[in-house]
């Protein structure tokens, strides 16, 4: 299970290229239009080709390195959703979408794996979507894969659906088949976090981590035309409350040995995530290092794909990228 080649777009703070690395991918270029994502990528991987430019101002004949690679990968910004319904659409989102698939014509990668809302697999707005996928790829003879996948069976502490696309060359399409979980019970942001909450001193984590007793809600990167960081809408805010944790802001640090717990004296009296405990919840190693300040690093980690959502459907697409090929006769 090595040596398949990878091209990732939209890469952002890593997640889903990183878990396809741990699937046994060899990233060759990864790419993104936001700055701060690429420090973040290039700090943490010396060795990976990261490019600072726009998926739509992208042509892969300028960087051959892409050309026939195993897989092209896209865990791309979300497009209109439930949980979007308020924003103002620009068409941006559809259009990186489709730009996406017409790479394909000039990659012409094994598989295609396209991440995103769980609505764009079911939702009758998306079907024109669907609609333009099967028309671009039917006839490069690939077959597609539509299905959503909740990160908590990955072993993620978080209840986050993913939309996913997995188109495979017909030569080995017939092995596919999407990830099963990994896990029976999920993981609690208690048992995730705790450690964490406790690095400081504080000496209630262990009571804080045993009321914590529950998956998290999705987390929310939000775009950057919003103001600071916060954990997402309402409802979520409200989830986040009842594990004791103020929601409306994301904090610097971990409680100190001073710190008063007590939820019933209001938002001060509740622990505030860091950063670096999100990107835990999102499946990063410890050792990951988000480029920025604050607000910009929060955006990146709410917006990555959860590392073992990425590394279940590497191991997916590689277990149908080494079965043996098919060979179809002509005609």
């Amino acid at each position: 299970m090595g040596g398949l080649t990878l091209v990732d777009v939209c890469s952002g703070a890593g997640g889903l290229a990183l878990g396809l690395e741990q699937a046994g991918f060899e990233p060759r270029l990864l790419l993104d239009n936001d700055e701060l994502s690429v420090t973040t990528l290039q700090t943490n991987r010396p060795r990976w080709n990261v490019l600072h430019t726009d998926l739509l101002d992208f042509d892969p004949a300028e960087h051959p390195v892409s050309l026939d690679v195993d897989v092209l990968a896209a865990g791309l910004p979300r497009v209109r959703s439930s949980a979007t319904a308020r924003r103002v659409d620009t068409g941006l989102e559809e259009r990186l979408l489709k730009a996406a698939v017409y790479l394909v014509h000039a990659i012409r990668p094994r598989a295609v794996l396209i991440e995103n809302v769980p609505e764009l697999v079911h939702a009758e707005i998306h079907q024109p979507f669907r609609d333009f996928v099967h028309a671009e790829l039917d006839h490069l003879e690939y077959a597609l894969s539509w299905f959503v996948m909740n990160a908590v069976d990955f072993g993620v502490p978080q209840s986050r659906r993913h939309g996913v696309l997995v188109a495979v060359q017909r030569e080995w399409a017939g092995a596919f088949r999407p990830p099963v979980p990994t896990v029976r019970e999920p993981v609690t942001v208690g048992a995730a976090l705790g450690p964490s909450m406790g690095a400081r001193g504080w000496t209630g984590a262990a009571l804080w981590a045993a009321q914590a007793d529950q998956p998290a809600p999705t987390l929310v990167g939000g775009s950057k035309n919003r103001g600071g960081p916060d954990l997402g809408p309402s409802r979520a805010k409200a989830k986040w409350a009842t594990m004791g944790v103020n929601a409306h802001t994301v904090g610097d640090s971990a409680p100190g040995p001073d710190f008063i717990w007590d939820p019933g004296l209001g938002r001060d009296n509740m622990v505030k995530l860091t950063v670096e405990q999100a990107a835990l919840l999102q499946g990063f190693p410890a050792s990951w290092q988000i480029s920025g300040l604050k607000t910009a690093r929060y955006r990146q980690v709410g917006h990555a794909t959860p590392l073992p959502v990425g590394k279940a459907l590497g191991r997916a697409v590689v277990e149908a990228l080494n079965s043996d090929p098919v060979i179809f006769s002509a005609g």
